[in-house]
């Protein structure tokens, strides 16, 4: 058992030690998510009024944002996976003697931890554009960050289980996650949406989690707040328990 534990430790403090060192990672992935909430978010400011959002849009739009910067940081660490492969250093982490599924929990962890980082300089970048956030569910609102990344770093590495190219790995996150991201309702509100979009949102996990983190930020909610937490819940077990399954494939 302390073996298990030591792996998921040293593969959590890899993961951070490879962000910390990545500078231009962190700076890459929270260009476009300051391009939507400083330019987008602030010049339809003015030209629209959303019911029940005291703010406007630029605090409607702010949580979804940052939904966004966790689902790139998140989804993108799985490609770490290919990266191990080619360097060989994988094959040293399978044979040593620990569960995969403890190499898996250590990785979906770290760049989960990662991942919220990352929202909270987008979170700090939104306070000084002026969102108003609710502080008092400010630490609820980071606990379910931290759920929502370790979600969707086990997708990525779910992905990067089945794939031996980094380009390739590149390619099916972009067209899986863009698709994701714009029907969550995390610039536009659903409940104005074709109803096409918006059933096609219903299918989509990021919709529930943008709409928890509305809630925990700004007090405005679109869906039950239970049914959201129980979606994003079992998309964390179900997206975990695959890239468990998927890596455990892996031939050493």
């Amino acid at each position: 058992m302390n073996n298990e534990f030591t792996a998921i430790y040293f593969m959590w403090k890899r993961e951070i030690i490879r962000f910390i060192r990545s500078k231009s990672r962190v700076i890459g992935s929270l260009g476009m998510p300051f391009f939507f909430l400083a330019i987008v978010g602030s010049g339809l400011g003015g030209a629209l009024n959303l019911p029940g959002v005291e703010g406007g849009y630029m605090d409607f739009v702010a949580p979804g944002i940052i939904a966004m910067v966790i689902l790139f940081g998140s989804i993108f660490s799985g490609v770490i996976v290919i990266m191990d492969r080619q360097f060989g250093f994988l094959k040293e982490t399978m044979i040593a003697p620990v569960k995969r599924t403890s190499i898996v929990i250590g990785k979906a962890l770290g760049g989960g931890t990662t991942a919220v980082i990352q929202g909270i300089i987008m979170l700090l970048i939104a306070m000084l554009l002026g969102v108003q956030i609710n502080f008092a569910n400010i630490i609820l609102a980071l606990i379910f960050m931290f759920v929502v990344s370790v979600s969707f770093v086990s997708l990525g590495i779910a992905i990067a289980s089945t794939m031996e190219d980094i380009h390739g790995f590149q390619l099916v996150v972009n067209f899986i996650i863009m698709p994701i991201f714009f029907l969550s309702g995390a610039i536009f509100p659903l409940d104005t949406a074709p109803d096409v979009i918006r059933y096609l949102s219903y299918v989509d996990p990021l919709t529930y989690v943008v709409d928890v983190l509305r809630y925990l930020l700004i007090g405005y909610s679109a869906i039950p707040l239970e049914t959201s937490i129980a979606v994003v819940l079992v998309f964390l077990a179900a997206t975990t328990s695959v890239a468990v399954y998927l890596f455990n494939r892996i031939e050493s």
